[in-house]
């Protein structure tokens, strides 16, 4: 393997992980979505402002119709939001063994085993989740998150391709389309992409980690840490600063290891 693409193996896990700092400022979740928005699911905001009641809700429900696919499906995502993702594998494999078609059932198991680090067993189960006549593009977009996890990049660039043709410039897509090239270290490609994520949702945090992550990989740190600063409290985008520095600084010590 070049040098050029020697970032798309050791290193992958460790700048996916860095970002789940520099996205979510030190929250505990370390889901894959959580790090590109691969399979965001719609109520995930409303969830985690609840927290607790829902979640005691849900396990209530779960343990009164453990068979229905529904209620597998909402107390498998309540698990997963709240960083069990173990629990959530558990009981989604359950339900599917049960529904073995479902398709949801099948995208939240994917999704689950994605959060748990099993991205290969991820990636099939999402292959099974929709089909070549009918594709979701966000089951395609975290089907090529898992193959990143895995290091096969330039597969995973195809699937995200596949995504933007169903929705064009899906901010999402871009944004695991632009960490996708952080990984094999093209860096101006990254910028690229990840500044038309910007563009169209300039609100997501991740989307901007990603996009200051690269300007700061390339030297331009001001203008990363004004991209990180932005519209957040002081305290915020201090702690987000000082994350991003300290992946910055990691990244700069493995160039000189090498």
């Amino acid at each position: 393997m070049s040098k050029r693409l020697s970032l798309a193996s050791r290193p992958a896990r460790y700048l996916l992980s860095a970002l789940v700092i520099l996205a979510l400022g030190g929250c505990q979740t370390t889901g894959i979505e959580d790090i590109t928005g691969a399979l965001g699911g719609k109520s995930e905001a409303a969830s985690k402002a609840d927290g607790k009641p829902d979640m005691d809700a849900l396990r209530e429900r779960y343990r009164a119709k453990p068979s229905d696919p529904n209620v597998a499906l909402d107390y498998g995502k309540a698990l997963r939001e709240s960083g069990q993702s173990a629990q959530a594998v558990a009981v989604l494999e359950q339900a599917v063994l049960g529904h073995p078609r479902n398709k949801a059932l099948l995208a939240g198991y994917g999704r689950a085993l994605a959060d748990n680090g099993n991205f290969q067993q991820a990636f099939d189960v999402l292959s099974r989740a929709h089909t070549p006549e009918d594709p979701d593009w966000r089951i395609l977009s975290a089907q090529g998150a898992a193959l990143d996890q895995l290091g096969r990049n330039e597969e995973a660039q195809q699937y995200y391709a596949t995504a933007l043709k169903i929705v064009p410039d899906e901010p999402q897509v871009l944004s695991n389309l632009g960490l996708s090239y952080v990984l094999q270290n093209n860096l101006a490609k990254a910028e690229q992409v990840l500044g038309r994520a910007h563009q169209r949702n300039q609100n997501d945090a991740r989307i901007r980690a990603n996009l200051a992550l690269v300007l700061g990989l390339q030297g331009r740190e001001a203008e990363a840490e004004i991209l990180m600063k932005a519209d957040l409290p002081p305290d915020q985008a201090a702690a987000k600063v000082a994350a991003l520095r300290q992946l910055l600084a990691k990244k700069q010590q493995q160039r000189a290891e090498k």
